[in-house]
């Protein structure tokens, strides 16, 4: 997402660098909270440190619900120090588009919302045919109708027209 955010405005160009940073920062992050390091006791003189046994030094084998919820952690984890970075140096009036774009990313990839109704939100798919507007519904400006019809041919605003007839005042 943060590649595509030159569509948006040319100057929001990142480097591979600064995004490896914004990533071993999220990784980081995640590895400490999911490993948290124990606190060493105070040696006091005269007494030698007890050494820790290496198996406990070594990381515990991953079963596979535990590498499933690190991958859960990581991904939610990098796609927030992103947004962050993102939103630090956007524009006031980029950040709600930006924030959009998120989060219709997440819902697609979660199968919340299809690409294909994302895709007819944002191009806007009008429909040719003209049905007549009803009264009730004369509050939308001529030139929205069609687009509004077209949201028609998606299988969750199918009966959006009749909804809208039906709850206008």
């Amino acid at each position: 997402m943060m590649t595509e955010l030159t569509r948006i405005h040319s100057f929001y160009k990142y480097s591979l660098d600064s995004t490896i940073i914004v990533i071993n920062r999220a990784i980081d992050k995640v590895a400490e909270a999911m490993n948290p390091k124990k606190e060493e006791k105070p040696v006091e003189e005269g007494q030698e440190a007890e050494e820790a046994p290496e198996e406990e030094e070594q990381e515990k084998e991953m079963t596979p619900r535990t590498l499933k919820l690190r991958v859960e952690k990581l991904t939610e984890s990098i796609t927030f120090e992103c947004f962050n970075y993102v939103r630090a140096g956007a524009l006031d009036r980029h950040k709600l588009i930006i924030a959009t774009m998120l989060c219709f990313r997440i819902c697609v990839k979660r199968n919340i919302i299809s690409a294909k109704e994302v895709e007819s939100l944002i191009k806007k798919e009008v429909s040719m045919d003209e049905k007549h507007q009803s009264e009730s519904l004369k509050f939308i400006p001529e030139s929205s109708w069609g687009a509004v019809r077209g949201l028609e041919t998606i299988k969750v605003f199918e009966n959006l027209i009749q909804s809208m007839e039906s709850e206008a005042l």
